[in-house]
């Protein structure tokens, strides 16, 4: 008669004998644990296991007493396996191992234990781990480290603060005395800087002359800048470096862990506060506005370089005019920028995010070749040479990284126009930044028949007996001395300086801001040549400019005419 067919197999018993048999064919220690009325037994063990030092007595054994609870736990669940990691022992020897605990669907009540021992992986990655967080130089955690230091923090974080110290002229020692004096220095300093800390605050080596502290607050925010004045006062002192004795300064900023909620951008913060601190020379504290303003900068760094690359940006022109006669001599050309959001940026906002990026560079480049296309295509609409220069500005930062006499004959050849067409326009800092590089490059501007203009003249520095020397053509007056000049004798007397000290070194001169009709007969009366300000016009779209040009002379023209029938 045959049988039904099952829906499954029969559960396969296999005899204790059997699985004493197989352990021992294992390398890695192993015990096969039955429970017996409620309690854990070992039914059997391999060599592996006994030469562990495991315990060979379940309820006296080290690994029931770890595991037991896990091993119960399973063999009351339907779960077949159960993988853990184990640690035995006190630190000096204690060991790790990975486990696994298995039991088969059949036998409920029985399982083997299998060990494998991690110890020595364990500590090769430990060791491997202190050498990636540790400065191999000063035995300091590194910025991976204080990282690590900064997150395990993160339950206290508001009581927390962390300082970053930025040595000063590190570079220049480093590269004058040599890598072994700025080795020696680092530990020296590292050592002193430990010294002003209280126990509980972590020192750390971020970065090549960078270090990082983190301290706990007890009481309020004063108690970090109070170790920051510490720790100044501490590097104070010389440091000796073979047969020199030198001074370190350094830069300390601040950021509290209440400033962030990401415990990685609490570092940026204190050394975004140390970059303020250089500038300032006193202690800073990360303020929430600044970073902002510098996150904006960077936004709008990104933005500007898209529109120098798109050719995005507009010049527009403001007249220049002689104060005798009214007519217009020429126009200074001023960089313009709207974003592809319509957002208008002033170039007092701009002009430094370029200078500060290096942008200023293809910025220069683009304004003399669109000033010089611009001043052609008057031409061509006035049916020959229109009869203006334009002015172009030149920054500092420009001047030093660009070599603008090339530039400038470029775009005079591309456009089919001469040196004489143009005024360059320079500052005095750009001046006192590199005499002897920009007195060069004067000399080739001037060479292709330019004119150069010292813009904003009297608020800078000028040395006036290296003045003499250069190929200056035009002195302007800065603004500040012009506007509410006839109410203030102070500045009469200064502008009447200028204007004489301009005579006498055979330079012509442009009063800047000039508003009023009064003032601009009181500036001729005084012997200034060209005035440029709201008077004449605000700056002019390129064809607006063009426009005001003509109606100009014509205006210009009918006035000569009707003062000569008199």
């Amino acid at each position: 008669m045959a049988t039904a067919p099952t829906d499954r197999l029969a559960p396969l018993f296999i005899p204790p004998e059997m699985i004493a048999r197989g352990l021992d064919l294992l390398p890695v220690p192993a015990v096969h644990i039955v429970r017996e009325d409620g309690a854990l037994v070992f039914a059997s063990m391999n060599r592996a296991y006994r030469l562990a030092g495991l315990g060979v007595v379940a309820e006296r054994s080290p690994m029931m007493v770890g595991l037991g609870a896990h091993i119960g736990a399973l063999l009351a669940s339907d779960r077949l396996r159960l993988d853990l990691d184990w640690q035995i022992g006190e630190t000096i020897d204690c060991r790790y191992y990975r486990v696994c605990i298995a039991r088969s669907d059949a036998a409920r009540d029985t399982c083997i234990v299998t060990l494998i021992d991690q110890t020595s992986q364990y500590h090769t990655e430990r060791s491997l781990r202190r050498e990636m967080t540790t400065d191999s130089l000063t035995g300091l955690p590194n910025r991976e480290g204080f990282s690590d230091l900064v997150e395990a923090a993160s339950d206290e974080r508001a009581r927390r603060a962390v300082l970053v110290v930025d040595l000063v002229r590190f570079g220049r020692i480093n590269a004058c005395l040599g890598s072994l004096a700025g080795d020696e220095l680092l530990i020296t300093v590292a050592r002193r800087v430990k010294g002003a800390l209280r126990a509980r605050d972590t020192l750390a080596r971020i970065g090549g002359d960078e270090f990082g502290i983190l301290m706990t607050l007890d009481d309020d925010q004063s108690e970090a800048h109070e170790l920051a004045d510490r720790v100044r006062r501490t590097l104070s002192s010389p440091f000796r470096l073979t047969d020199l004795e030198i001074s370190v300064d350094c830069s300390v900023g601040i950021a509290f862990g209440s400033d962030s909620d990401d415990l990685e951008e609490l570092i940026r913060h204190a050394q975004f506060a140390t970059k303020r601190a250089k500038s300032t020379g006193r202690v800073e504290a990360y303020q929430n506005s600044a970073f902002a303003l510098a996150r904006e900068q960077f936004a709008m760094e990104t933005s500007l370089r898209r529109a120098i690359e798109d050719r995005r940006l507009r010049l527009n022109y403001q007249p220049i005019c002689d104060l005798a006669t009214g007519a217009i001599t020429s126009f200074e050309a001023l960089a313009r920028w709207t974003d592809e959001h319509g957002q208008e940026f002033s170039p007092c906002e701009f002009i430094p995010v370029a200078e500060e990026s290096g942008l200023i560079v293809p910025l220069g480049r683009w304004a003399i070749d669109e000033a010089a296309r611009t001043l052609a295509d008057w031409d061509r609409m006035a049916g020959g040479n229109c009869g203006v220069r334009l002015a172009v500005n030149l920054s500092a930062i420009q001047l030093q990284r660009d070599a603008i006499a090339p530039v400038l004959q470029q775009a005079l050849s591309d456009h089919g126009l001469t040196g004489d067409r143009f005024t360059l326009e320079l500052t005095e800092s750009a001046i006192v930044s590199d005499p002897d590089g920009i007195t060069e490059t004067m000399h080739a501007l001037k060479a292709l028949g330019a004119r150069l203009a010292m813009d904003d003249f009297g608020t800078g520095y000028s040395n006036l007996a290296h003045l003499q020397k250069l190929p200056i053509d035009i002195l302007k007056i800065d603004r500040s001395f012009i506007t509410g000049m006839l109410a203030d004798r102070d500045k009469v007397a200064i502008v009447r300086a200028i204007l004489s000290l301009a005579q006498a070194l055979g330079m012509r001169t442009t009063a800047e801001g000039v508003e009023t009709v009064e003032l601009s007969q009181t500036l001729a009366a005084l012997g200034c040549n060209h005035g440029q300000g709201y008077i004449y016009a605000r700056p002019l779209e390129a064809d607006a400019a063009l426009a005001f040009l003509l109606r100009s002379r014509i205006s210009v023209a009918t006035t000569s005419a009707i003062a000569s029938t008199r």
